[in-house]
């Protein structure tokens, strides 16, 4: 169980870092913003997916780690190990950015996430769709040993083309860890408004674990 901590608290660390480091240095205020960003995060999971994916399984991602709870994939007292080591890597990661930023290398906001308009409920809905339709999507792929030569690979595509969407309305999150270490050092909106994107994401995640769990069923 020390192995898995180390490697999931490794690998959002490396998310946060690639990822949101990604968004910070470049913008995505542009087009070509939008898709350097996906990409990285999408890459970022499909290096993570081959390196540290046998040790852990690589979830680097609190709402993953709760479908599998849900899926019956990991017990109550590894998810809780996982989510901690999740949450760590994230605010080390972050940790990490705020020393670029301070040198002026990147913007200071760390690639947080932000509410779309300033409106709440429409943000959170925005978030669970995303993050349902990632999970959904790692519950299918992960279900069967046949598919296990390209789950990494469909997992990052899949991360890719949720970002490519979500990046104009919330910056997207589909990921509390990746969301909180940002907002914690960003402060101000980002911090204030990151219970959004903790909360959201958990409930997309659990509605894809409950209706994948109904779909792969003969009964």
């Amino acid at each position: 169980m020390l192995k898995k901590c180390i490697a999931e608290c490794l690998g959002t660390c490396v998310l946060v870092v690639f990822g949101c480091g990604t968004a910070a240095a470049i913008g995505c205020d542009v087009s070509g913003g939008y898709v350097a960003t996906a990409l990285t995060f999408g890459l970022v999971i499909v290096a993570m997916a081959y390196s540290i994916g046998n040790i852990s399984g690589c979830h680097i991602n609190p709402a993953v780690s709760l479908a599998m709870l849900i899926s019956g994939k990991l017990s109550v007292s590894d998810f809780i190990y996982y989510i901690v080591s999740q949450f760590a890597g994230g605010i080390i990661g972050a940790l990490i950015l705020k020393i670029f930023a301070s040198s002026g290398a990147i913007d200071a906001g760390l690639g947080s996430n932000g509410l779309y308009n300033g409106n709440v409920g429409l943000s959170i809905l925005i978030e669970i769709i995303l993050t349902f339709v990632f999970v959904l999507a790692i519950l299918g792929v992960t279900s069967r040993d046949a598919f296990s030569n390209v789950a990494g690979l469909v997992i990052g595509l899949t991360l890719t083309l949720v970002h490519l969407l979500g990046i104009y309305f919330t910056g997207t999150s589909v990921n509390p860890a990746r969301s909180l270490g940002p907002a914690i050092f960003a402060g101000g909106d980002a911090l204030s408004s990151v219970w959004v994107f903790i909360v959201a994401p958990l409930i997309g995640a659990a509605l894809a674990a409950l209706c994948y769990k109904f779909l792969d069923t003969d009964k």
